[in-house]
């Protein structure tokens, strides 16, 4: 996304001028804040394109920006990644579960930072509120497999399942509507147009996330997929649609 605004939260000084000496070299927009409180009234004033966002903060930190962001409509689809010392697993699923969409232990390389900030990016810029349909469609003239009542596809239907390409909902056996989140969206439709296929978490990330080899964490895939199970299956502990496979990753079988 070309000149994208990029908004960076971050309490260290030299820290945040590197990071914004190296943004402006790409060509993008940066607006520094030092805290948290501070960063969220810039936010709201201005909706950025990328949050760039500290943990450990005076006053409010990292995580608890993130979770204001999510519950306010302004900006709840902003993408975040975290950046932070806070590198342990732990940390970094909470950052996931928090709302973050990627997590960069510091000290970290500036070229895999800006490799993940043109990924996030990318997948915003080409998000599933924006897919030309047409491009759906071409997607899915080569699943056999998908029910297509029409030449123009609108859905995509698999074991009690309906996804709707155009609304973006995903109807449960039970009838139940969901209008899922691009994230969410983007991982099922990947699943049901390649029924039976096992993907491993380093495959998501790079097909659904867009990111290079050895850029991102698995961290990342199992929260997105654990709160996509939380919405749309019966038994979230026990789940029937959305299967692991001990040892390889994820499947939706066919009928």
């Amino acid at each position: 996304m070309e000149n994208a605004n990029i908004l960076v939260v971050e309490d260290d000084d030299n820290v945040a001028l590197t990071i914004e000496r190296c943004l402006r070299r790409e060509n993008y927009k940066v607006t520094l804040a030092s805290s948290g409180v501070q960063g969220l009234q810039l936010a709201r004033r201005r909706i950025p394109d990328l949050v760039l966002l500290d943990v450990v903060m005076p006053g409010m930190d990292g995580f608890t920006v993130c979770k204001e962001m999510r519950s306010d409509p302004v900006l709840s689809e902003v993408p975040i990644i975290f950046l932070t010392a806070r590198s342990k697993e732990d940390d970094r699923i909470a950052g996931f579960l928090a709302g973050g969409d990627d997590y960069l232990g510091k000290p970290f390389n500036l070229d895999e930072l800006m490799l993940r900030i043109r990924a996030v990016l990318r997948r915003t810029k080409i998000t599933a509120n924006n897919i030309p349909i047409q491009a759906v469609e071409t997607q899915l003239s080569s699943k056999p497999v998908i029910n297509m009542t029409t030449p123009a596809v609108k859905e995509v239907k698999i074991k009690g399942y309906t996804l709707n390409v155009r609304t973006f909902e995903l109807i449960t056996p039970k009838g139940l509507k969901i209008l899922l989140t691009p994230v969410q969206y983007d991982l099922l439709f990947h699943f049901m147009t390649h029924p039976g296929e096992i993907f491993s978490p380093s495959r998501l990330l790079d097909e659904i996330w867009d990111y290079p080899s050895d850029a991102g964490s698995p961290d990342l895939v199992r929260v997105h997929i654990k709160n996509l199970r939380m919405r749309i299956e019966e038994d979230p502990s026990s789940p029937t649609f959305i299967e692991t496979i001990p040892g390889y990753g994820y499947t939706v079988r066919p009928e």
